[in-house]
């Protein structure tokens, strides 16, 4: 069985050509295991087989401060308010807090870095903003963040050499 994204522009192109329906249809994408794959945002800007492997290490980053922000979020809503409300305890608040509010900062920088590598709208980044504000829903964010990208990916052609 073959991977999606890695068929070749042509075989894409048909895709895209053949299909009828909705017009956010994106062919199968590195995250999608071949299943369709419907992208709200794809525009006519292609992107530059030379700009692949900066946007890969980029999106890299901006996975993992996700998950980071994420996980001190969780456990500052989680353990740390309610040690700090009902045990009289803001540690957790503290070692957690300070962090979190740090690293929230270059996780926006890194969002802002991936979406205009990518071409994400205003309204793409300021969810995504939002997202490290809710419990929880950072790891959402990074999710459909990720299968953006990789279904942008998806479209560029491999250059051999």
């Amino acid at each position: 069985m073959s991977n999606p994204s890695h068929e070749a522009p042509e075989q894409i192109e048909e895709q895209l050509q053949t299909h009828t329906g909705d017009e956010d249809f994106v062919p199968g994408s590195a995250s999608s295991g071949g299943r369709e794959v419907y992208v709200d945002d794809l525009d006519d800007d292609s992107i530059h087989p030379d700009d692949v492997s900066a946007i890969r290490k980029s999106l890299l980053f901006y996975r993992v401060m996700a998950y980071v922000v994420g996980v001190l979020l969780v456990v500052l809503v989680c353990v740390g308010v309610p040690l700090k409300y009902l045990a009289d305890d803001a540690r957790v608040v503290t070692w957690t807090g300070v962090p979190h509010g740090w690293l929230y900062m270059i996780l926006i920088i890194s969002a802002v870095n991936v979406g205009r590598r990518v071409r994400w709208s205003w309204t793409r980044l300021i969810l995504i903003a939002l997202a490290g504000t809710v419990p929880f829903l950072s790891f959402v964010a990074e999710h459909y963040a990720t299968k953006n990208v990789r279904a942008k990916l998806a479209l560029v052609p491999r250059t051999d050499g």
